[in-house]
């Protein structure tokens, strides 16, 4: 993962009410030494499954690491992954809700 970069990455968490764990495919970036998922609002599985449960996975060119989620405060920071995530594009310019995770292990290679 090269930091400032947006990449495809299989997001992998725990469900809330089964435990089961849920794999997604989501566009991700590397900012600062952690990697960061967003979308325009809280409505989603995987969001709400990380904000509960924040121990999470992340796939990455066949790696598989070990990370914590949290939810990202810092307007400034959530605006910089939208730029980092999409560069040029309008969207880049709206408000989204920003999940990052700090990776702990790498667990496969």
């Amino acid at each position: 993962m090269l930091d400032d970069s947006a990449f495809k990455a299989v997001l992998i968490t725990n469900g809330r009410k089964t435990g089961t764990e849920h794999a997604v495919w989501l566009r991700a970036v590397a900012h600062m030494g952690k990697v960061y998922f967003s979308r325009r609002n809280e409505n989603s599985d995987w969001l709400r499954n990380a904000v509960s449960n924040p121990t999470v996975k992340v796939q990455v060119d066949g790696i598989t690491y070990v990370g914590t989620a949290s939810l990202v405060t810092d307007q400034e920071l959530a605006k910089k992954i939208s730029e980092l995530k999409y560069p040029g594009e309008e969207r880049a310019q709206e408000v989204r809700v920003v999940l990052q995770v700090e990776i702990n292990q790498q667990i496969t290679r």
